[in-house]
């Protein structure tokens, strides 16, 4: 049983496993992760380990690593239900160029309200969530594509400030999927988010591409606007809502911090 069901997972997942694979970390992590098996069940090799099995065979699982598999095969289906068939590791935490501001749950409220002509769009975070890490280097280009006077990218880790997750009704819940979530704040109020929460507080589901927020937050228009706001000094004309959501307003912090 606790090799039935990494299996039945791994062929579930196989339209997803050449994309993992195309990645070092995930290869390696899962390399490492199918060596234990190998190394057990691989008569030549498996002769030499000990056992506490009463019969002596080396080549079988004993009743301790039976019970350990079977607590992290239960603990690996449920924390990654998505398909993720092994205990993978976490893809490095992105430390390549960006122009984004790291805020605490101090800063991010006054960085929004001391120029409300400058439009922001803040993701909210958590170090842990492998679908942000993901997003991570993607958010950076975007920013480097983007960033000008009239607007300007930030980030808040809300696996570490949980008060900005709860004013901003971000959930950090180890099955959630709003991690993570891109606010865009106009006039220090939040008037779009990414993904979208239904009625009964569900995340609506969306893909976090270059194209997708490209497209859904009009950075092309956003951009244009502020650089004329950028030429027009003082007079930089209040920008458009794009669409109401309600919002609160959080704080700002280092880069190494996170």
């Amino acid at each position: 049983m606790a090799v039935l069901a990494p299996l039945i997972a791994l062929v579930y997942s196989v339209p997803r496993l050449s994309r993992w694979l195309a990645r070092p970390y995930y290869f390696l992590s899962a390399l490492l992760s199918a060596a234990f098996l190998l190394v057990r069940k691989l008569p030549p090799v498996c002769e030499s380990l000990p056992t506490q099995r009463e019969d002596g065979n080396p080549c079988d699982f004993d009743w301790r690593e039976v019970e350990i598999l079977m607590f992290l095969s239960a603990i690996v289906m449920m924390k990654n239900r998505r398909s993720m068939f092994l205990m993978t590791c976490k893809p490095p935490l992105y430390m390549g160029p960006e122009y984004i501001k790291y805020f605490s749950d101090k800063t991010i409220d006054e960085e929004l309200e001391r120029d409300k002509r400058v439009t922001w769009i803040v993701e909210f975070f958590a170090n842990w969530s492998s679908d942000c890490q993901s997003f991570a280097p993607i958010y950076a280009d975007l920013s480097l594509k983007y960033n000008c006077t009239g607007l300007n990218f930030g980030k808040v880790d809300v696996g570490r400030y949980t008060d900005v997750s709860t004013r901003y009704k971000v959930s950090t819940s180890p099955l959630t999927k709003q991690l993570p979530t891109l606010i865009l704040f106009q006039g220090g109020k939040e008037v779009m988010r990414r993904p979208q929460i239904d009625k009964k507080g569900r995340a609506v589901s969306w893909t976090f591409s270059e194209e997708n927020v490209i497209r859904e937050f009009n950075l092309n228009e956003l951009y244009q606007r502020a650089k004329k706001l950028s030429k027009a000094g003082d007079k930089i004309p209040e920008e458009q809502p794009v669409a109401a959501v309600p919002a609160a307003v959080p704080d700002e912090e280092s880069k190494k911090d996170k």
